[in-house]
């Protein structure tokens, strides 16, 4: 089971300083999530320019140019941030049971490990 999801708030632990251009330290939501290649792509952070190939759409207006987009890192530079102290925390797993209709299950459950609350 994965640590980080999509929407999760996540911070770059890794890189150089945010104050020498790099990324250390800034935070950012989750926007999706490639398990294949243990990547996430995380808001606002690890811009790249990419090149398009100009062109024209069906209405004739002019499509292309220079796009700025984040790129994936990879999934072990970055750490989830816990909600209540908005700092970077290592996350564990539990079992609990919970009732719905009747029907007992068990369910992992994800918790901030320092300060032991749920996410």
């Amino acid at each position: 089971m994965a640590n980080i999801k999509k929407g999760d708030l996540v911070q770059v632990i890794t890189g150089k300083k945010q104050d020498k251009g790099g990324d250390r330290g800034k935070q950012g939501k989750v926007l999706e999530v490639l398990t294949e290649q243990n990547r996430v792509i995380v808001e606002g952070v690890n811009f790249v320019t990419k090149h398009n190939r100009v062109g024209q759409s069906q209405r004739g207006t002019k499509t292309g140019g220079i796009e700025t987009m984040e790129a994936p890192i990879h999934i072990s530079n970055v750490q989830l941030v816990d909600p209540s102290t908005k700092k970077p925390t290592r996350v564990g797993h539990r079992v609990e049971e919970q009732t719905k209709d009747g029907v007992k299950r068990n369910v992992r459950v994800r918790y901030a490990k320092k300060s032991g609350k749920d996410l």
